[in-house]
């Protein structure tokens, strides 16, 4: 059994409805809901909220509905904490063998069914791997380049140079290309949410073992100017107001 686990909040801050904001004619939601039904393997699409709203829009495109409590829908609450939440709500309710959770974020549309399917069986193939992560490259955000503000109000390197063992000079096409988890889907082995304590910081849910499904993603929307970068994703990938890359299928 292989189960899809949403998750979104009520309270978004940086912007106010973000998961249910209207985007091609659609709520933001309904990508992520869209591309785990429209997998070749995910069996159930579940989705942890706060939020009447949202619970309303899930039903509508057909997922299953757990509901989050309070103390893991603030400002402060560990997302971590709600995935594990959801999973142990799935895990007391069936009976069946859980082989893969696929996590999903409400405001993360950069997902397609096939991307969720290859890591599937990438993890069907690589037992040693832990999970399978969407990741796409921000060379923009590279640790190299990253400051802070001192005490003394003076920029200076978030991360002390002397921690670098290669050469640092201003040419980005000669560093690494750096990869961030752009949120679009992760797929972990239950035995990630099982002992998340012993994950990888900061994102614990992912194991310890990580496999990149590299893709040209965006990240979640958190911002304003965010929500124009996913529309054109969307529409750059086959999406429009008429119409799905992929054929609509809503399993009830």
């Amino acid at each position: 059994m292989i189960v899809a686990i949403l998750v979104g909040r009520g309270g978004s801050v940086g912007v106010p409805k973000k998961n249910i904001h209207p985007m091609l004619n659609r709520p933001l939601m309904s990508y992520p809901i869209l591309a785990a039904q429209n997998s070749k393997f995910v069996d159930e699409v579940y989705l942890s909220t706060d939020s009447e709203e949202i619970i309303s829009v899930g039903k509508e495109y057909g997922t299953k509905i757990i509901n989050r409590p309070p103390e893991l829908a603030t400002n402060d609450a560990l997302i971590d904490d709600a995935f594990v939440h959801a999973y142990n709500h799935i895990k007391s309710k069936t009976k069946k063998e859980i082989e893969f959770v696929v996590i999903l974020l409400c405001n993360a549309v950069s997902i397609l069914p096939e991307t969720i399917d290859k890591g599937i069986n990438i993890l069907r193939e690589k037992k040693e791997f832990d999970s399978a992560i969407t990741v796409s490259s921000f060379n923009m955000f590279s640790p190299i380049r990253a400051r802070k503000i001192d005490k003394d109000g003076s920029l200076i390197p978030f991360v002390p140079f002397e921690n670098f063992n290669f050469k640092i000079d201003s040419n980005r096409q000669k560093q690494d290309t750096v990869y961030f988890h752009d949120c679009g889907g992760s797929i972990v082995r239950p035995k990630c949410l099982e002992n998340i304590e012993e994950g990888l910081l900061p994102q614990k849910w992912m194991g310890k073992k990580i496999y990149p499904l590299v893709q040209e993603g965006v990240l979640d929307v958190d911002y304003p100017y965010e929500l124009p970068i996913a529309e054109n994703w969307l529409k750059t990938n086959g999406f429009t107001e008429e119409k799905l890359p992929y054929k609509l299928k809503i399993k009830k």
